[in-house]
């Protein structure tokens, strides 16, 4: 069992949208041995996904609906194999509450290395700031998932 933790700062826009996203392509390809979650690094326990947030993953019928955010823990980080980070601070939070070694922004990750980019925030943003925030989450999603299948597949023997 893998287990992935997407993160960003009040766990309310970002995260739940990409674990959500993360959730749906996984089990479009079949990988049910990856546990998928989220946190925030200020986040304030119990509150719900932003009305954008929650809009959005209507229209992509993606399940944010029951999410309560959580604030970052080190036990979160100890039990999670993978720490994606939405930008560089809930990065360098989570490594200083000893994720080092395992922790990537998800664009990074995504990227083999190519790209280091924050996704923006689209909190207090309009429907289509939201919707353009998922398009980025998903493509970014893909490679991922892309790469820890490439990456569990073993190689073609001659």
């Amino acid at each position: 069992m893998m287990r992935i933790l997407f993160v960003c700062t009040g766990n309310t826009c970002r995260s739940p949208m990409a674990a959500a996203i993360a959730k749906k392509v996984a089990a479009d390809r079949g990988l049910t041995d990856i546990e998928i979650g989220s946190a925030g690094t200020t986040a304030w326990d119990g509150q719900p996904a932003t009305d954008g947030a929650l809009l959005v993953g209507m229209e992509r019928q993606l399940d944010v609906g029951a999410h309560r955010s959580r604030t970052l823990t080190r036990e979160m980080i100890d039990t999670h194999d993978l720490i994606l980070a939405m930008g560089v601070h809930h990065r360098d939070s989570a490594e200083a509450l000893g994720g080092a070694g395992k922790t990537f922004l998800l664009t990074t990750y995504a990227s083999h290395g190519a790209e280091e980019r924050s996704v923006p925030d689209p909190f207090g943003a309009d429907l289509e700031t939201y919707r353009a925030t998922a398009d980025e989450l998903e493509d970014a999603i893909r490679r991922v998932v892309d790469r820890l299948a490439a990456e569990r597949t073993p190689p073609d023997l001659p």
